[in-house]
């Protein structure tokens, strides 16, 4: 094993919650390529969604509280805590000091030989290093709302805990002491000496049959889990300054990918807030068209082409599914993403409403056109050949695109308001363009390559003439308002003519809503959210591409300087003032954004 340093290493520190949950920078994420399970500094597992991250949870002491689920192993004496995930890899390790003693977890969602297991296997392994450190243990499932009765069963393998359709079964070996055990879960402790060595595991499935190996079997594979995603990280073909980064985001963009079906979610939680105590609360679990697609592009600029070439199939074939008309956002079997609605939860720290499901799923947003277009064309850049179903489908898109582009929408922020948001406009100018590019190279039918050239320069022409501000001497965000909106940076990397004003428009996005490298989404922002990690990537990608690299290589030095403090994970926004992470976690569109951001400055 490599015994350097790791980076992204935290600590030592203090784990303290505060309303039974701790700061958002104080959880690391494990995945095995179906669900995600957030583990935080304390070493409690309090979000776990069986079977897939779009699942209901397990674990849910992160929206639940002190009455929600969660496997917990944490020393009883007051501790610090150093936290790594091993090099190149999604298997944690946290190392806590007490008065007494030293002790490692080490922390892993299994995947087996082949891959993907077809059960959740969530394993710790308890190290002692010097000392005794006593730790107490709690099993824990979710209550559903108060809607399902956790109940203990026992079979001649051990006794099992059901849950609305989720098995379980704990594991651990003789030196782990069970004090209690009812419906609802299990109480133990474990005592930790120099060289001690403890596994303890949760095996669930959903209205499926549970497997239960061996602790051997579960304590090897920790470590066979590690060197698989050591191996695809090796395979990775990124090879610019900021290495450790890219693999970093990269690793947390494949926790995303769903391995069943190649879709990729925006996050892996839901409803956690975008400000302290604010409204904002949304489900992210969701496979959103745009973000997809930018995860495409990440994955074959990283070289990940298995990543890119399943996420791409999903998305074809998701939008066929419904009729070849692209819906916002899915479920990650590619049904259609449940409508929202409020769970009686307390909320992150008291953050509601704990909202399940996501409307956005019925809005237009036609951005989402571009964004399907640019995938293919970068798909067909890299080297690899478009189906004659998929070559079809984007002809009907570039046309549906042509006659739709003068709708009003409800753009890529998802307000409830519906504008001729500029950032839509650019997207369907995309669409155009890049169908353009496709018909001419001849990767799909060119029959109506004329009226995609002329939809192309009409939307231009549209822009200049309705989206731009003498005043602000910049884009505004849609005609008739003076506010910005950070996202039109965004169009910088799609080629879009009009280079002059884009520089003048990331000045006027630096200006008004920069603040110390970090970005708000759009004008009034500031007033209910933290600033948006992806815009101040995008910042940094658009003045690179602009030609000023020692301008961008600052702006990136300083934004890495504060964004990276938890392991390199990222949330979807930050507290200005504080630094403090906000909204879901890991953010799809977060990590992208810095891969995107590390080549526009190396390449």
């Amino acid at each position: 094993m490599n015994t350097q340093p790791p980076p992204h290493a935290a600590g030592p520190h203090q784990a303290v919650r505060q309303d039974d949950v701790l700061p958002l920078d104080q959880y690391a994420c494990l995945g095995d390529g179906r669900s995600v399970a957030l583990a935080g500094a304390d070493g409690s597992i309090d979000w776990l969604c069986v079977p897939g991250i779009d699942s209901k949870p397990l674990f849910d002491r992160l929206l639940a509280g002190e009455q929600g689920g969660r496997l917990s192993i944490t020393p009883e004496q007051p501790f610090t805590v150093t936290r790594h995930y091993r090099p190149q890899s999604n298997v944690l390790e946290q190392v806590f000091t007490t008065p007494g003693g030293r002790a490692r977890l080490t922390a892993s969602l299994n995947s087996g030989m082949s891959g993907r297991l077809p059960w959740t296997e969530l394993a710790h392994r308890v190290e002692g290093l010097s000392g005794t450190v006593r730790f107490a243990i709690e099993v824990r499932p979710s209550q559903r709302l108060g809607q399902a009765t956790p109940w203990r069963e026992a079979t001649p393998h051990g006794d099992l805990l059901h849950v609305d359709g989720v098995m379980c079964a704990f594991r651990a070996d003789d030196t782990v002491q069970r004090l209690t055990e009812d419906d609802c879960g299990l109480c133990a402790r474990l005592d930790t000496h120099p060289g001690s060595r403890s596994i303890i595991a949760v095996l669930a499935s959903a209205d499926e049959p549970l497997v239960l190996p061996s602790l051997e079997t579960i304590d090897a594979r920790i470590d066979r889990s590690d060197q698989a995603w050591r191996e695809w990280c090796c395979n990775l073909g990124y090879k610019g300054d900021y290495g450790d980064n890219v693999c970093r985001s990269a690793l947390a963009l494949k926790l995303l990918l769903h391995s069943p079906t190649g879709a990729i979610a925006a996050a892996a939680t839901s409803a956690l807030p975008e400000r302290i105590g604010g409204a904002k609360n949304y489900d992210y679990r969701y496979a959103w068209v745009r973000d997809v697609a930018f995860s495409i592009k990440a994955f074959l600029r990283v070289g990940a082409m298995e990543e890119a070439r399943a996420a791409f199939a999903w998305l074809i074939t998701t939008i066929r599914r419904h009729d070849s008309t692209i819906r916002t956002m899915y479920r990650l079997d590619g049904s259609l993403a449940p409508r929202e609605r409020a769970l009686d939860l307390p909320g992150y720290r008291g953050s509601r409403p704990v909202l399940d499901g996501n409307d956005a799923r019925d809005q237009l947003q036609l951005g989402v056109f571009g964004d399907v277009m640019e995938t293919a064309w970068l798909f067909v850049q890299s080297g690899h050949v478009l189906d004659l179903v998929t070559r079809r489908l984007l002809a009907v898109l570039a046309d549906r695109c042509a006659d739709l582009w003068r709708s009003k929408d409800s753009g890529i922020w998802e307000l409830r308001e519906a504008e001729h948001y500029t950032i839509s406009k650019l997207g369907c100018w995309t669409a155009m363009h890049r169908a353009v590019m496709l018909a001419e190279s001849g990767q799909i039918d060119a029959s109506h390559c004329e009226r995609w050239r002329r939809s192309r320069d009409r939307i231009c022409d549209w822009v200049d003439e309705n989206c731009w501000s003498e005043t602000k001497r910049a884009y505004v965000m849609h005609p008739g308002t003076e506010r910005l909106d950070a996202a039109i940076l965004l169009i910088t990397r799609f080629g879009f003519v009009r280079r002059d004003r884009l520089a003048l428009t990331r000045d006027a996005v630096l200006r008004e809503l920069g603040r110390d490298g970090l970005v708000y989404r759009y004008s009034g922002a500031q007033d209910e959210e933290g600033t948006f990690l992806a815009c101040a990537f995008w910042l940094v990608e658009c003045t690179a591409l602009l030609g000023e690299r020692d301008s961008a290589r600052r702006q990136m030095a300083a934004l890495l300087a504060v964004t990276q403090g938890n392991l390199g994970l990222m949330n979807e926004q930050m507290d200005a003032d504080t630094h403090a992470m906000l909204g879901n976690v890991p953010q799809a569109l977060s990590h992208l954004a810095l891969i995107q951001a590390a080549f526009a400055i190396c390449d």
